[in-house]
Formats: structure tokens, sequence, C-alpha cells
């Protein structure tokens, strides 16, 4: 394992090839094309397949085809494997040499008569998506969660289309406004709990690491925006992006979130990632 490790490790020592981990880990539990992640970084697309075969080698990386397309994922089990065996062996399985890294289960903060937990959906505009998971966490759990929303780089306006959904559905869009991602950092901030990004493209941004180590988890799907035709055609395309949040948010507050550690948890988060983007309204 120890010469492995020096292999793994020599890898990532490269500056592009951390930076295609890093993407990979911020989009898991997504496959992503070769072609995204290259635009992604600004790297060719020979050279890409080059840091993705040094990756898969040392098995950071996982392969699949679909179709015609090759598609790139984290091999977790191995990078679990990897940062198992540095914990094991440079901290010697104590947590006060190598803090914050913990390999042991984490519970989340308990609960007290009035806390409610924060959550935080991102999107790069933060005109549909984001606004649809905030709307809908609100009105499902608002008992137990303090919702908000935002974007990388926001729009003035929310989108007019994913607002007459919203309306449609019966929910109340008074208040809602699109809001940049600063606005959720720094010391006046909420405190999160959770993180979601619900685009691709914010979650392929590199983004500074939020305080307080929240349960992070990437929800991604396509972006309703960018749909051309009738009105109609536009229309339908929100009702689905409307129908997949409300069914990866009702599996979340299903979540018996209280008791469970963080590593439960964060894997529950991670499984609600692989639910098909279908409608269920």
């Amino acid at each position: 394992m120890e010469i492995e490790t020096h292999d793994t490790l020599a890898v990532l020592g490269h500056p592009h090839r951390l930076d295609l981990f890093r993407l990979l880990m911020r989009r898991y539990p997504d496959r992503v094309p070769a072609g995204e992640l290259a635009a992604s970084l600004g790297i060719k697309a020979s050279t890409m397949s080059t840091y993705l075969a040094a990756l898969q080698r040392v098995g950071l990386v996982a392969q699949e085809r679909a179709g015609t397309s090759l598609l790139y994922s984290i091999d977790m089990a191995n990078v679990r494997q990897v940062f198992g065996y540095l914990f094991a062996d440079c901290c010697r399985g104590r947590p006060d040499l190598c803090l914050p890294f913990d390999t042991g289960p984490v519970p989340m903060p308990v609960p007290t008569k009035d806390r409610k937990y924060n959550v935080l959906f991102i999107c790069t505009g933060n005109s549909a998506r984001s606004i649809f998971a905030e709307t809908l966490l609100r009105d499902m759990a608002g008992d137990r969660f303090t919702v908000f929303s935002a974007g990388t780089k926001p729009y003035s306006e929310l989108n007019p289309f994913a607002l007459k959904v919203l309306r449609d559905k019966g929910h109340d869009t008074s208040a809602l406004r699109a809001k940049n991602v600063s606005e959720f950092s720094g010391p006046d901030a909420p405190g999160l709990d959770f993180v979601f990004t619900v685009c691709n493209q914010a979650a392929n941004e590199d983004c500074p690491a939020w305080e307080g180590q929240p349960i992070s988890g990437h929800w991604g799907m396509p972006d309703p925006v960018k749909v051309t035709g009738t009105d109609a055609e536009k229309s339908l395309a929100f009702q689905h992006a409307y129908g997949a949040l409300k069914h990866r948010i009702e599996a979340f507050t299903a979540l018996p979130v209280e008791s469970l550690d963080r590593i439960a948890l964060q894997s529950a988060v991670d499984e609600i990632g692989r639910l098909r983007n279908e409608e269920t309204a």
C-alpha cells in the first residue's frame, strides 16, 4: 500500500491533475464527459485524456462507457482507502494530530427546541432551479430547516417561467429574490449545515471550503433556462426541473437527520444525488 500511495500522491502532485481531481470530487456522484471536464478547466482534449489516464491508473477515477461517450467519476472506495492509509500511517490514527481530518462518525449538532438546520442551494443564476429548491424545502419542512438559495453569477430577476410554475403549484413567491453566494460567507453570514449545488456549472467552479464543514451534495440537473422553442416547450422544461427537485427534496426531508452521524448523512445525501431527473409533481 505504501508504494501505491506514493504513486497516488505523485499523480496528485501535478497542479492540473489535482484541479481535475478536485472538480470530480465536487461533482460526485456524477459521471462527467471528458469534454465537459476539459472545457471547465480550459485544458486541451488530448491533455485531459492523459490526466484522466493517470488518475485511473492509481485508482482515483473510474471510467464508464455510455453509448459512444466515456464518462468519468471519482472511485470513492479507493479515495477513502488512500486517505484512510494516510490517517493511520502518518497520523498514527490520532485525530488530535491531524485535525480537522477524522475518520470516525461525527454527529450533527444536537437539535434544541428552537434550533433548525440551515440549508443553502446554489446554482449559477439563482433564477430557477435553486429558487425551486429553496421554495420546496421551505414549504415542505420549514419547521425543521431554514432555507436559502444563491447564485455564483445571479441574474437580476427571477425567471418568469419559474415563477409561474411555483404560483401554479400554490407556492408564495412574494419574498423570493436572486442573491449572490457572497451573502453567505463572512462573519455575519448564517452558519450552514447543508450546502447543495443544483447545477453542474456551479459545482464546476472552484469555490473555497465552507466554514464549519457543512454536509455538501451535488444534485445537478439540466438548466431549463437554456431550453429553446415554443413557450409550451419551455414551460415543460421548467415543470421537469421542479418535479426532479421535488423528488429529491421529498427524499431529503424523509431522512432522520437528527439521528444520523455525519458519514451516514453524507452517504444519504450522495444517494439522493443519484436519483433520476424525472418529473414527479
